[in-house]
């Protein structure tokens, strides 16, 4: 998979839950592995060999050949609740220990607070738990040599022994104080199941975040819905309105569309609703709040118009992600349009729902090469992953303020309109030595063709359409950056549900 991971671009894998915990949990599947066991352990069914410890030294190989590849490992944790379960769960560790300690417990003693939504909450700020937790990230940076770690609903991390969310929560302040993890990534999911939400004022400066504000404004942009040009250029140009007042910089917004608890990419513009009715609950597990369209029709088709737009908005979806400021984060899968068939929680699918089918790479080869591609015009353009937040000033006094952003007769954009077409201007002209090149993206999610004006290109520099999602593979995005000149005079259409890219190259 080394060379796969490579040759699309990933610079680093996030994995679900690798602790050894429970797979038999739910009467059918753990199959997310969200339960924790044994938190100093690898899981040992993931292993190719069930010999005594070889899963220790089968997961430091792999961290060390990702490694040699220039690829992070980034480990998904969970500190917010056990494999114990509620009241009437078995006993495993913390509970016959000291359940007072290690749990935060209803006013009577006797039951579980849930603000995790498995069943009990961990007492993550007590002086006994906290030590353990920092055993356990110091075991997995120094003895597994992983680079960072997401902590799955990390706002319980906010919670006092009695459920309270804490200003200054000292777990959060040690794990950001600690020397030992002091070059290792931290990544929030700044929310709990109890109704804590901290998406841009987590509890300390050094975290990123899962922004899923981007995920939402991306989608409700794409969906069509009106008045939402402020807001998606907000979370285009990095989310400053989230992370500028707290000292964070635009990478601590990790930017995604879809993740492992929802649906796939394919799934987002092939469903209208969910369908869970595999899980066994009825189908009312899962979220409701999805913010997607079939574009015709529920699940698969072959209507070849159906088809046609499904792959326009996966391509906007991508080119939005890849190309807005701050961290992209990609599930996998994407790249090929991996289907869970509507299911937006497959928490228990271990099975065709969830699983991998890497035919996909030949079957839809045109949405593998545009996700490779775009990843690579990310990585080729240092303007598209900035430090700093725009400021709307001239750096290089030469007339281009380092965002621009424009409406279709290349005009200052009214931000009251209702109407969701707008295009920026990012001024890369020296923003990087190797390749200066102004980018220019028109964004169209309405059910027409938009002619934009562009703005004149600096002196000694002519435009290239790079991308135009509406345009079938291989238009849609050229490899070659000098291959689609544009008379800047003439402007530019951008289709219906469509995004075009346009750098200024000399």
């Amino acid at each position: 998979m080394i060379p796969y991971f490579k040759e699309l671009g990933i610079t680093s894998l996030e994995f679900l839950p690798i602790f050894e915990f429970d797979t038999d949990e739910y009467e059918k599947t753990n199959y997310w592995g969200y339960s924790t066991l044994a938190f100093f352990a690898p899981k040992g069914g993931y292993a190719v060999s069930d010999r005594g410890t070889d899963q220790v030294k089968e997961f430091k190989t792999m961290v060390r050949e990702l490694h040699k590849a220039g690829i992070e490992v980034i480990l998904d944790v969970v500190f917010n609740h056990t494999g114990e379960g509620s009241h009437d769960g078995p006993v495993f560790s913390f509970r016959g220990l000291d359940n007072t300690v290690y749990y935060i417990l209803e006013s009577d003693k006797r039951f579980y607070t849930n603000y995790s939504g498995c069943g009990n909450t961990m007492n993550c700020n007590h002086p006994a738990v906290m030590s353990f937790i920092i055993d356990c990230l110091h075991y997995w940076v120094q003895e597994m040599h992983v680079d960072g770690f997401r902590f799955d609903l990390a706002s319980v991390m906010a919670r006092d022994g009695e459920g309270q969310i804490l200003d200054n929560a000292p777990i959060i302040e040690a794990i950001s104080e600690d020397a030992i993890l002091g070059d290792t990534k931290l990544i929030a999911e700044p929310w709990d199941a109890g109704g804590a939400y901290h998406t841009g004022c987590f509890h300390h400066s050094r975290w990123a975040e899962w922004n899923d504000r981007f995920r939402d404004d991306a989608r409700a942009f794409w969906l069509g819905n009106q008045g939402m040009i402020r807001a998606f250029a907000t979370r285009v140009s990095g989310s400053s309105d989230l992370y500028l007042q707290s000292g964070r910089k635009p990478y601590h917004s990790v930017n995604y569309i879809t993740a492992h608890d929802g649906f796939t990419l394919a799934d987002l513009v092939s469903y209208n609703e969910k369908h869970n009715e595999d899980n066994g609950e009825n189908n009312g597990d899962g979220s409701n709040y999805n913010l997607s369209a079939n574009w015709g029709i529920e699940g698969e088709s072959k209507n070849k118009s159906i088809l046609r737009i499904r792959s326009r908005m996966i391509k906007n979806y991508w080119t939005t992600l890849l190309l807005s400021i701050g961290t992209p984060m990609i599930l996998g899968g994407d790249e090929f349009r991996r289907s869970q068939r509507g299911n937006n929680n497959a928490y228990c699918q271990d099975n065709e729902i969830s699983w991998y089918d890497f035919d996909n790479l030949d079957r839809y080869a045109e949405i593998h090469r545009f996700a490779r591609l775009i990843i690579a015009f990310r990585k080729r353009h240092s303007a598209l992953h900035r430090r700093e937040f725009f400021e709307g000033k001239d750096r290089n006094a030469e007339g281009v303020t380092d965002i621009e952003w424009f409406d279709k007769q290349g005009r200052a954009l009214d931000w009251n309109r209702a109407e969701n077409i707008l295009a920026l201007r990012i001024d890369g002209s020296r923003e990087e030595i190797s390749r200066p090149a102004d980018i220019v993206i028109c964004f169209n999610s309405t059910d027409r063709a938009v002619h934009f004006t562009l703005p004149s290109p600096l002196a000694g520099f002519s435009w290239y359409r790079i991308v135009d999602t509406s345009l079938e593979s291989p238009k849609d995005i050229v490899e070659n950056e000098l291959e689609s000149p544009i008379a800047a005079e003439r402007g530019y259409t951008v289709g219906k549900r469509s995004t075009a890219v346009i750098v200024g190259e000399r």
